[in-house]
This record gives structure tokens, C-alpha cells and sequence, in this order.
């Protein structure tokens, strides 16, 4: 039986690619859309979104499906999922899943309760570049790990980023944005976990005219073996070739054996041993995207390399606890132990 999907919201672009994959898919139906806010509606009009509802809930009300794929505006995707699993359907959502701990509390219960699955739209893991060194990593070539460095910083586009960004309440944090890409990719790489939070840091930077908009964002974790990892996902790439610069993701392991760096705009891994920098092709092969993942731990068929909804909670867990440290000023908060 095919998988009927319905699309709960289109804030933010990245949903889009989401519903090209499975308005292609053979395996997949197209239940419904729908997007209350007339301004992102017709954005996502003219990107091809055919819409059939006005609003959630006249859609889930009036269609049969059994997957909600949800792409609002970030501060709404907690209460659209957590109304989902309560219907009974499975959840797959654009990151953030949620901008609260207490929402992906009841997410959890309500997905054990039902025996759901949740889904999220991390592709980091899945880049040749990333599982290129998880095989270096688990091979040993780099030794023990132990320093990482990140730049996961993004252009702020304010011109022309949808204007709930900017309003309070509806964002949720720039860490809790940005950073659970890293959140599941590196301890996916690494083989380890983040352990600690041991600071952490969100400013207002360039957009003095949204005070409570924080587009800074830096952060320093240690994973469970003792490894240091600093990390930036600030806004602060400029507008203009902003995704394609060598800063975009730019990720650094430092081990006892060499060194690895690699970026997002590029598949070679940069490899340092003995003094000599070696740019080499991935080995690994390609694993599964985010969507194989999410059907197959429907269906009980995940492996050991698919990101299940156990992934997924964590991911989120450790960016929305790395984002309340920021928030309140926390040092030395454990992420091994829940809030």
C-alpha cells in the first residue's frame, strides 16, 4: 500500500524539496496541502505547490493519510505534530521539529504511545563528504578524536527571508535552527556523543531593528570521550554567494593519527597526515536520505546507518537543550541526562 503524505505548511523553502520528492515518487501519494498564510502560499504557488486545503485543520479533517509532513513557520511545527500523532498518522518534519523541550516531550510520548515514527529533514549525514569521514573515523586512520571545529554559519538574507523569522515567538533560536544538523551529524560521523554543554551563546548582531532576533550563535560542547568541539552558526555569510563560499559547513576533525576537514560546497575530504595535506574522494558509499530512512523505520526495514526516530529525538533533545543553555546563560549542562 502506498504512503499518502499531507503537507501541513510552507514557511520556509526547504519543505519544497520535500514535496517534489514525493509528489515523483511512485511509491508515494500526495493526500493534501495546505498553508494558511496567503503571502507564503503564493511563494510556494509559484515554486509548484498545488494546494488543497486552506488551512491543517479542514485538510486532516477531509483526507485520508497517514503521514503529515509539516513545514510551518517553526513555533507552529510542535502543535501541528503532536495533533498528528494524536490522529494517529506518522510525522516527518522540516528541522526544527519543535522550538520547546515540553513539545518534543508529549512528541515522544504520543509517537511511543501510537507506535508512530517522526522523520526529520537532516540530509548532513547523508552527503558523501560526511560519510566519507564516519569511514575514515571508524576505520582509525585519524586515531582518536579529539578536537572538532564547526562553521555551520548562514547568510541572513533578511530581505528576502519570510517575515515570521523576525517576529517573537515564532522563531525559536538560532542554535535550535542551525546547529541540529550538526546535532546528528557529528556524533553520526564520530561514533561518539555530545556529553556537555560547557557554554553557549546567541546574540543580536545584524538586524537591530529585530532586538530580540539573535543571529549570533556559537557554542562549546565536549563529547562523551573528552573531544572538545567548538561551533559557529551565526548569520553572518554574506547575502551574495553565501552558500556556495568554502565556509559553508566547514567541519574540522582533529586526531591523534591526522586530520580531516570538509565542506558542504565540495565531496573531497582535505586529509593532514605527517604534515602533508591530501585531498582524497570518499569511499564510503552514499547512505540512504533522510526519506528512505523515515519509510523504512515505517516499515521496521531501517539499518544501522538510517537516522530512525530515536535519531530524530535526539537531535533535537541536544539543540534545544545547547539553545536553553545560550538562552539562560547555563555552563557545564549535561546532555546525557534528560531535562
Amino acid at each position: 500500500m502506498k504512503h499518502r503524505f499531507a503537507f501541513a505548511g510552507f514557511g520556509h523553502g526547504h519543505i519544497d524539496s520535500l514535496y517534489g520528492l514525493v509528489r515523483d515518487s511512485p511509491d508515494i501519494e500526495l493526500a493534501g496541502a495546505c498553508e494558511p498564510d496567503e503571502g507564503l502560499r503564493a511563494v510556494a504557488e509559484n515554486n509548484g505547490i498545488e494546494f488543497t486545503h486552506p488551512s491543517y485543520e479542514q485538510m486532516l479533517d477531509a483526507v485520508d493519510c497517514d503521514v503529515v509532513a509539516i513545514g510551518a513557520y517553526f513555533g507552529a511545527r510542535g502543535a501541528i505534530a503532536i495533533d498528528a500523532l494524536r490522529r494517529g498518522k506518522h510525522v516527518i518534519a522540516d528541522k526544527p521539529l519543535c522550538i520547546h523541550l515540553d513539545e518534543l516531550e508529549q512528541i515522544e510520548a504520543l509517537a511511543a504511545a501510537n507506535d508512530l515514527r517522526v522523520g526529520c529533514m537532516l540530509g548532513m549525514r547523508s552527503t558523501p563528504a560526511v560519510a566519507g569521514v564516519r569511514q575514515l573515523i571508524q576505520r582509525g586512520d585519524l586515531g582518536n578524536i579529539h578536537a572538532i571545529t564547526f562553521g555551520g554559519q548562514h547568510p541572513l538574507n533578511i530581505d528576502i527571508r519570510p517575515g515570521w523569522y523576525f517576529e517573537e515567538g515564532k522563531h525559536g533560536g538560532t542554535i535550535n535552527d542551525l546547529f541540529i544538523h550538526a546535532a546528528d551529524s557529528i556524533p553520526w560521523a564520530t561514533g561518539l556523543s555530545l556529553a556537555t554543554v560547557e557554554a553557549a551563546r546567541c546574540w543580536n548582531a545584524l538586524a537591530p531593528q529585530y532586538p530580540h532576533f539573535e543571529d549570533g550563535a556559537q557554542m562549546m560542547l565536549t563529547m562523551s570521550n573528552g573531544c572538545g568541539v567548538i561551533g559557529d552558526v551565526s548569520y553572518f555569510m554574506p547575502s551574495k554567494g553565501g552558500y556556495s563560499l568554502p565556509y559553508y559547513w566547514r567541519t574540522t576533525f582533529f586526531g591523534s593519527e591526522g586530520i580531516a576537514e570538509i565542506s558542504a560546497v565540495r565531496d573531497l575530504i582535505d586529509v593532514t597526515r605527517n604534515g602533508a595535506v591530501v585531498s582524497i574522494e570518499p569511499e564510503a558509499p552514499e547512505p540512504e536520505g533522510y526519506l528512505a530512512s523515515f519509510l523504512g523505520d515505517i516499515a521496521g526495514t531501517a539499518s544501522v546507518e538510517s537516522m530512525v526516530t530515536a535519531d530524530v529525538f535526539h537531535a533535537t533533545r541536544v539543540a534545544l537543550m545547547v539553545q536553553k543553555a545560550a538562552d539562560q546563560g547555563e555552563h557545564g549542562v549535561s546532555l546525557t541526562q534528560r531535562p
